[in-house]
This record gives C-alpha cells, sequence and structure tokens, in this order.
C-alpha cells in the first residue's frame, strides 16, 4: 500500500512540475512544488522551505527523493522501463563511496565559491530536470498544440492557437540533451546511482537520514535471506546477507516492503538497538580542506576564467539585483526562460562568462520586455531573481538605451522613422528637429527601464540596450533627469 501511495503522489508531482515548465498559456504561474525544492532553497536561503525539508528527512528518511524531486522521479520512469523490457533484472548490494558522494560535494562548494554557478547547475537536480523539460518536452508539447490547432482551424474551431516553435540555445540543448542520455542511461541500467554518488541533494539529505525516526527496517527472526529485498533495491543499499540496510542510501520507494514474503520489512520507528552507522570522518575533513582551500584560491583564478571577451555589458532580469547575484544564486532551472512570454529571457553562452553559463540573459531579437510584465521574477525558486511587483519593476533599470547616431536611418538616408520613440514606453527616447524638416532621436537614459522595444524594433539597431551591472533606480519622466543615477545602487 505504501508503494502504491508513494507512486500516486510522485506521479502527480512531476506531471503538476512539467507542465509548469512547458505551458505557454500561463495557466500555472507560481506552483509550490517549485518553491519547495531543495538546492534552489539552500541557494535562496530560504530557511522556513530548508528546516522543514530537513525536519522531514530526520523524520521520514529520503521520502523527499522519490515524491518530490522531479529528477528523482524521472529515474525511477527509466527504472520501470528497464524491468519492462528486462523481466528477470536484479540489483544486489554494493558498499558505500564515501569519498566520491562527498568529493563531488566538495568539487561544487568550491566551484560556487569561486563564482562557476553552472556546475551546481548541472547536477543539482530541479535545475537539470528543469533544462530537460524546457528544452526538449516543450518543443514536443507545443508541435502537439500546434498540430491541433491546424485541425481544428479546418474545422471551423479557433479554440486553439499556434506558437512558435524555435532552438533558444544550442549550448542549453546539448547540455540538456547530454543530461538526458546520461541520466537514461544510468537509471536504466544501475538504479538510482546518480542519486547516491554524483547528486549533491542526496549526499546532504543522505547525511540526515541516517538518524531518522521512521525508516525501513528488518525483522531478523522472520527474515531468511533469501536476498529478494536487496534485488529489489534499487539503491543497492540492503545487505540482505548481514540484515543491514545503509539509510544513508535508502529512498523509501518502499519496493522491498512489497517484494518480502516473510513480511521482515516494514517502515516504521527505529528499533532501539538499530545498526549502528559511524561517520565517516574522512569525508569531514576532506570537506573542511576543501573549504580552506577554496577560501585561500586567489581570486585572480576566477577572473581569468571568467573573463569575456564581448565589451558589452549582458543584460540580466529585472528583480536579479546584479550579475553578482545571478551568479551566486541561479541554478540555470530555465522556468524563467520557459515562462517568459515575450521571449526575451534566453539560456546565456559566455555573456556572463563561463561561470554563468546558461543562465538567464535578455536579449531582444524575438521580442522585447513587456512593461507591465514581472513573471519571471514570481516563478523564480532560487532567490536569484527577486519578486517584484509591478510598480517595483517600472521602477528598476537593469539596463540603458545607447543611441548611434552614425547608423541611425535618419541621418544615413535622410528619411524619416521614430520608430525606437513610438516603442518607449517612459519617454526614455524622443524625437528632436533635425536637418530638412525631419527628426532625430535623443536620448535620456535616466528614464531608461531597459525593457528593449527600442532595440527590437529599430532596423538597423542604431539604437541598443547596455545591461548595468548592478540594476539601478530609473526616474521617472516627470522628475529632474539631471541627476547621474550612476551616484547610487537601487540594491532593494
Amino acid at each position: 500500500m505504501l508503494r502504491k501511495i508513494r507512486i500516486a503522489v510522485a506521479v502527480a508531482v512531476i506531471a503538476i512540475l512539467t507542465f509548469g515548465f512547458i505551458d505557454f498559456a500561463g495557466f500555472i504561474d507560481n506552483p509550490l512544488l517549485q518553491k519547495i525544492q531543495f538546492g534552489p532553497a539552500l541557494l535562496s536561503l530560504s530557511i522556513v522551505t530548508l528546516v522543514c525539508l530537513i525536519a522531514a528527512t530526520l523524520l521520514l528518511g529520503r521520502l523527499y527523493c522519490s515524491v518530490i524531486c522531479p529528477l528523482g522521479i524521472f529515474q525511477d520512469f527509466f527504472n520501470w522501463l528497464s524491468k519492462k523490457f528486462d523481466k528477470k533484472k536484479k540489483y544486489g548490494f554494493k558498499p558505500e563511496k564515501p569519498w566520491l558522494r562527498w568529493g563531488v560535494l566538495a568539487v561544487l562548494i568550491i566551484a560556487w565559491l569561486l563564482g562557476f554557478t553552472f556546475l551546481v547547475g548541472l547536477v543539482e537536480p530541479y535545475s537539470a530536470y528543469g533544462r530537460m523539460a524546457d528544452e526538449l518536452f516543450r518543443p514536443v508539447y507545443l508541435f502537439g498544440n500546434n498540430l491541433l490547432a491546424a485541425i481544428s482551424e479546418k474545422t471551423g474551431s479557433y479554440r486553439f492557437f499556434k506558437v512558435l516553435i524555435s532552438l533558444k540555445s544550442i549550448s542549453a540543448f546539448v547540455v540538456a540533451v547530454l543530461t538526458l542520455l546520461v541520466i537514461g542511461h544510468l537509471s536504466y541500467h544501475h538504479g538510482r546511482t546518480w542519486c547516491n554518488t554524483i547528486c549533491p541533494v542526496g549526499t546532504l539529505l543522505g547525511f540526515f537520514s541516517r538518524f531518522s525516526l521512521l525508516r525501513i527496517r528488518i525483522d531478523k527472526d522472520k527474515c531468511n535471506h533469501c536476498l529478494a529485498c536487496q534485488r529489489k533495491c534499487k539503491a543497492y543499499c540492503i545487505d540482505s546477507a548481514n540484515q543491514q540496510i545503509d539509510y544513508s542510501r535508502c529512498i523509501d520507494c518502499f519496493d522491498c516492503i512489497d517484494s518480502c514474503r516473510q513480511k521482515a520489512i516494514s517502515f516504521g520507528l527505529a528499533p532501539k538497538k538499530s545498526q549502528s552507522q559511524t561517520v565517516d570522518e574522512s569525508k569531514r575533513q576532506f570537506l573542511k580542506s576543501s573549504l580552506v582551500i577554496a577560501a585561500l584560491a586567489p581570486a585572480a583564478i576566477e577572473a581569468k576564467v571568467t573573463g569575456r571577451k564581448d565589451d558589452r555589458v549582458p543584460m540580466s532580469p529585472p528583480g536579479s539585483k546584479s550579475h553578482k547575484n545571478l551568479l551566486q544564486h541561479c541554478t540555470a532551472c530555465h522556468l524563467c526562460v520557459s515562462k517568459c512570454p515575450s521571449h526575451v529571457l534566453k539560456p546565456a553562452g559566455m555573456e556572463y562568462g563561463l561561470g554563468g553559463l546558461m543562465q538567464p540573459v535578455m536579449k531582444f531579437d524575438d521580442g522585447y520586455c513587456n512593461y507591465d510584465c514581472n513573471l519571471c521574477s514570481q516563478v523564480c525558486p532560487a532567490g536569484a531573481i527577486r519578486p517584484l511587483t509591478v510598480e517595483e519593476k517600472h521602477r528598476t533599470q537593469p539596463g540603458r538605451v545607447v543611441f548611434n547616431k552614425d547608423i541611425c536611418v535618419v541621418n544615413v538616408n535622410r528619411t524619416s522613422c521614430g520608430a525606437c520613440a513610438e516603442h518607449c514606453p517612459v519617454q526614455a527616447i524622443h524625437m528632436v528637429p533635425f536637418e530638412g524638416g525631419l527628426t532625430i532621436p535623443e536620448t535620456t537614459p535616466d528614464l531608461c527601464v531597459g525593457c528593449g522595444g527600442c532595440e527590437y524594433i529599430c532596423p538597423v539597431k542604431a539604437v541598443h540596450i547596455e545591461g548595468n551591472p548592478v540594476h539601478l533606480e530609473a526616474k521617472a519622466p516627470e522628475q529632474d533627469t539631471n541627476i547621474q543615477t550612476d551616484d547610487f545602487d537601487f540594491g532593494f
């Protein structure tokens, strides 16, 4: 019964989370399940969420990995698929590899301290699944929608409408494909090996699950060492010969309970004299040493590796405060990218440097940021993009307009234009008299909110938006624009 309940809840959870990424109509804008993912909660320092998840682990063990984590549930699908094709498939017991688990975690901590957040995002489970959902599953969903739209149009119904299907980023697409292949291969052939060797969330929750109050128990009097539970354990954590369970790797899938014909396995309170599992002091010492090395590493390493060749400052989303804040918190889950209705947010290449690979960057090739839209700030689960009200977004300046008169069509071709001024919602661009009765754009950068409407509409890119490394506060049109905005920081 426990196994069936776990499966039902897990299917509902992954369905809701997946729809949150592929939904283009805005049915789900801010689901609760995205806010209780461990990795984003840790980076955003959401204390309430972290305390609740750790408390749940201390009570129930690593149930999070079976019913909340989308990547964990996704691996179970491949595990189920492998059993359909191989009816005789069996697992077994394998000793824990603490040096690998804690070594990976130490490397990720060092990478985060050095600003290479993208390495954390590569293996953080929610972000890894989010990229697959956005880059791989979403196009399939959009194709199905467009197919229905074409069919409905022929019948005279316009209930469905066609949407654009495009490749947002080659690098993000390649990473998503590689992630799918690696995760799929490992889970198909080796169960939950990824969760118990590579995944940083699995390592952290595994430490707390050693002390869980409720856990899988083996009744030594009923157990006849038939190895049935061991062969069903996709976490390789049941040592049936010695009647022991490694609770740091047990994910509470409850498959072992249903497999035991002797009813020797149950889920309940830990016995007073349970198998003692000593904490490996070497892993603690290794982690401490790694942190010291990271703290002593010269800042020149980061500057050398993350330097960009492009002199143009990229645009980070409104609410991200600064490039630095984005690098510290963003795991490149692509939820904001998938939710952006104007297709302005794209996965970054080297705009932020190597450390910000695949994190959201504003580009105005396919559209411009809606003046009244704050959706990206509302859905971010990691605190990389701070929640903004519409009024706060109106005062946020992630970038400023730059005008190049030398290539403007008014100056070059002596013809009227003014498209940029027409698309500016805050009068940061206005037309002034020019030669021959023409008018030419003039900019007031202090008023600009960096929406990119001017850059998107300009046929020759005579105007573009230059990103602010630290977001500023835009002046209201009626205010004195002689004040220099560089004198203060809109740091929220």
